[in-house]
C-alpha cells in the first residue's frame, strides 16, 4: 500500500466543511459575519479534522439570493472583508493542514452586474451576447423553473431591452451565455485569478445548466458542451496542481457519469472533468431508508454506482446548504419521507424538498443522529459536513425558504449563541430559537464534554482520515446477512480493509458475518469503542449491534503492521 498516494490525490479522502462567511462568526460586531472571524475560528476546524474548507459565494452581490446574486466576479462583499482578508484566511488556514476552495456561480449574475446593466441597454453593447435573449414572447416554460414558488417561466420582457431574458432560476439571476466564447474566457480568467490568490479548486454551482448553452454556435470551436469544462479543468490543473473542481450535477447516475469525463461522447468516461461530485442519488435514497428503517434502498444504490475514474470522486452528504432536495424519488417514496421527517407543510419546499436539519428530523434521538453520521464517514466517497452539524444544530422555520438551515452559527450559550455581540435585529439571520438554540446547542459545551457530538465526529473524522480504504474502495462489497434494518458493507484498498455496520432500526440485532479471507488467527479491531471480534477457522462470526448502533472493524491479519 502506497499511502503517499493519499497525498496526490488529497480529495479521495478528504473531510469537506461548507459555511457562509456571513452567519459564522461576526468579529466586528455589526451583526455579520467576516473573514477576519472566520479566521478566528480555524481552529475549531483543524480540531474537527476539517481539511478542505468550503466557501459559499463572499462576491460583492445585490443580496436577494443569500450572495448567490454575483455583481463582481474579483470582488469580496465588503461586509464580510476585502481580499487581504481572504487572504490571510488561506494562509492560516493552510498553517492547519486546511486547503480552501470556493463556490464558482458561472450560470448566472445578477441583474446589478455591470455585464447586464451594459446588455440590457443596447443591442450594440458588447455584452449584448453575454446573455441569452429572445425577442418573440416565448411559449409556457413554467415546467422549466427551478424555484416554482418565485417564478412562473424562465423568460421576463425586460423594457430597457425591448426583450426577453432567459433566467433558469430567478428573474433577478439572468443567465450567462456560455456558447459565447468570450465568456467562456471571462469564466477561465475568474478562475485563474483566484487559484492565484490561493484557493486549492471550486465547488461548481448548476453544472449542467451552465453547459446547457456551450457549443450552441455550429461556427464556435467546441464543438460538444462537456468540452469546456475539460478545457477549465485542464487550465486550473496548470495553474495549482493538485486543484479540484467538486461539482453539482443533480441527476440520474447514467447522466452523471458522464461529467467525470467523456471525451470522444461514446458513453464511456476518461476523467479530466470533475474530480468530484455530490451523490445526491445516494443521499435521497439514504433517507428513504431512514424513513423504512430499511437498509435496503442504500445497499441498492451502492451497489448501482457507476464506475469512475480512478482520480474521481463521490461527495457523500447529510444535507447541504439549500432545501434538502428529494426530487430522484418517486411521488410515493417522497410521501414516505416528508411523512416520517417533515410531514408540516411548513417543513417542506417547492414540493419536492425539506427545510429541516437531522437533529429535529430524528426528534432529537441521539442514537439516531450518530449512526447517522457514523453512516456518512463510513460510505465509500469523501464526506462534506455543512457547519453546525458538527454539534447537531436545528433548524429556525420562521426563516423563509432554504435560510431556515443558514442560521447564525451557535458557539456559546451567551447572547446571540456567541456569533456577535450586536442587537439580534441587525443580524445576518435569526438564531435558532427552543431545544436546538444556543442555550441547549454550542460549540463551547460540548468541546470540553468527550460524550458529545462534536467529539464523536472528530473521532469519525480521525478515523475516517486513518482509513483510506472508505474513500479509495472502488466498490462497496455488500454483506450478506438477514436483517433488512441492518447495512453491512466492506471497504478494501490494496491491504487495508474495514467492515462496517449500520443498524437503522430499534431492535437490536445479531448480525452474522462470513468473511473468506480471515481466520481464527485474525481480528475485527472496532475503531469507534475498545472492542474487538475473532473469527473461526471458517471466517465466521456474530456481531451484536444495538437499536441504531453501528461497527466499524477493521481487519488486522497476522502480519499486519497497520497502527490501532
Amino acid at each position: 500500500m502506497r499511502i503517499r498516494d493519499t497525498g496526490d490525490l488529497w480529495w479521495k479522502n478528504a473531510v469537506v466543511y461548507c459555511l457562509d462567511v456571513e452567519t459564522y462568526m461576526d468579529w466586528d460586531d455589526d451583526g455579520v459575519g467576516d473573514l477576519p472571524g472566520l479566521v478566528q475560528r480555524i481552529d475549531h476546524l483543524a480540531e474537527l479534522g476539517v481539511t478542505c474548507l468550503w466557501l459559499m459565494p463572499f462576491y460583492p452581490t445585490a443580496d436577494k439570493d443569500d450572495g448567490y446574486d454575483i455583481t463582481d466576479y474579483y470582488g469580496v462583499d465588503p461586509r464580510l472583508g476585502d481580499a487581504g482578508d481572504l487572504v490571510e484566511l488561506i494562509r492560516t488556514a493552510k498553517d492547519r493542514g486546511i486547503r480552501v476552495i470556493a463556490d464558482l456561480v458561472v450560470n448566472h449574475t445578477s441583474d446589478k452586474h455591470p455585464w447586464f446593466r451594459s446588455a440590457r441597454r443596447s443591442k450594440d453593447s458588447p455584452y449584448r451576447d453575454w446573455y441569452v435573449w429572445r425577442e418573440d414572447p416565448p411559449p409556457d416554460t413554467k415546467d422549466e423553473v427551478v424555484f416554482p414558488d418565485k417564478e412562473d417561466g424562465i423568460w421576463t420582457y425586460d423594457e430597457q431591452a425591448g426583450a426577453w431574458y432567459r433566467h433558469r432560476f430567478y428573474r433577478h439571476q439572468p443567465d450567462l451565455n456560455t456558447a459565447n466564447p468570450k465568456v467562456r474566457d471571462a469564466v477561465v480568467k475568474m478562475v485563474g485569478y483566484w487559484a492565484e490568490l490561493g484557493l486549492s479548486g471550486f465547488r461548481v454551482d448548476a453544472v449542467p445548466f451552465f453547459l446547457a448553452d456551450v457549443a450552441d454556435d455550429p461556427d464556435d470551436e467546441v464543438e460538444h458542451p462537456h468540452e469546456f469544462l475539460q478545457d477549465l479543468r485542464a487550465f486550473l490543473s496548470r495553474r495549482v496542481g493538485d486543484s479540484i473542481l467538486m461539482g453539482e450535477v443533480n441527476l440520474p447516475y447514467d447522466e452523471q457519469r458522464l461529467f467525470f469525463g467523456d471525451h470522444d461522447h461514446d458513453g464511456d468516461h476518461e476523467g479530466e472533468e470533475l474530480n468530484l461530485q455530490f451523490d445526491f442519488v445516494l443521499m435521497q435514497q439514504m433517507y428513504l431508508a431512514l424513513a423504512r428503517q430499511d437498509a435496503g434502498p442504500v445497499a441498492a444504490t451502492l451497489a448501482a454506482r457507476p464506475p469512475i475514474p480512478r482520480d474521481a470522486q463521490w461527495a457523500t452528504f447529510v444535507r447541504n446548504h439549500d432545501e434538502l432536495t428529494l426530487d430522484k424519488l418517486t411521488d410515493d417514496e417522497r410521501a414516505e419521507v416528508f411523512a416520517a421527517f417533515g410531514p408540516d407543510e411548513d417543513h417542506q419546499l417547492y414540493g419536492r424538498g425539506l427545510r429541516r436539519r437531522l437533529p429535529p428530523m430524528l426528534d432529537g434521538d441521539p442514537r439516531r443522529v450518530r449512526m447517522v453520521y457514523s453512516l456518512l464517514f463510513a460510505l465509500p466517497g469523501t464526506p462534506v459536513l455543512f457547519y453546525g452539524e458538527e454539534i447537531g444544530m436545528g433548524e429556525n422555520l420562521a426563516a423563509e425558504g432554504r435560510l431556515a438551515v443558514r442560521t447564525p452559527m451557535q458557539w456559546t450559550a451567551g447572547k446571540n449563541g456567541g456569533f456577535s455581540a450586536a442587537a439580534p435585529s441587525r443580524l445576518s439571520g435569526p438564531v435558532v430559537e427552543g431545544a436546538y438554540g444556543p442555550a441547549h446547542v454550542n460549540v463551547s459545551d460540548q468541546r470540553r464534554d468527550p460524550a458529545s457530538l462534536l467529539s464523536f465526529v472528530q473521532l469519525l473524522a480521525r478515523r475516517y482520515r486513518e482509513c483510506p480504504e472508505l474513500g479509495w474502495t472502488e466498490r462497496a462489497e455488500i454483506l450478506d446477512q438477514p436483517h433488512a434494518s441492518v447495512l453491512a458493507h466492506r471497504s478494501t484498498w490494496q491491504d487495508a480493509s474495514t467492515v462496517l455496520l449500520h443498524n437503522l432500526g430499534p431492535e437490536s440485532v445479531t448480525v452474522p458475518l462470513h468473511l473468506p479471507d480471515t481466520d481464527e488467527r485474525c481480528r475485527l479491531v472496532d475503531l469507534l469503542q475498545d472492542d474487538e471480534h475473532h473469527p473461526d477457522a471458517r471466517g465466521r462470526l456474530d456481531v451484536e449491534l444495538d437499536g441504531y448502533g453501528y461497527r466499524w472493524l477493521r481487519v488486522v491479519h497476522p502480519d499486519s503492521r497497520r497502527l490501532l
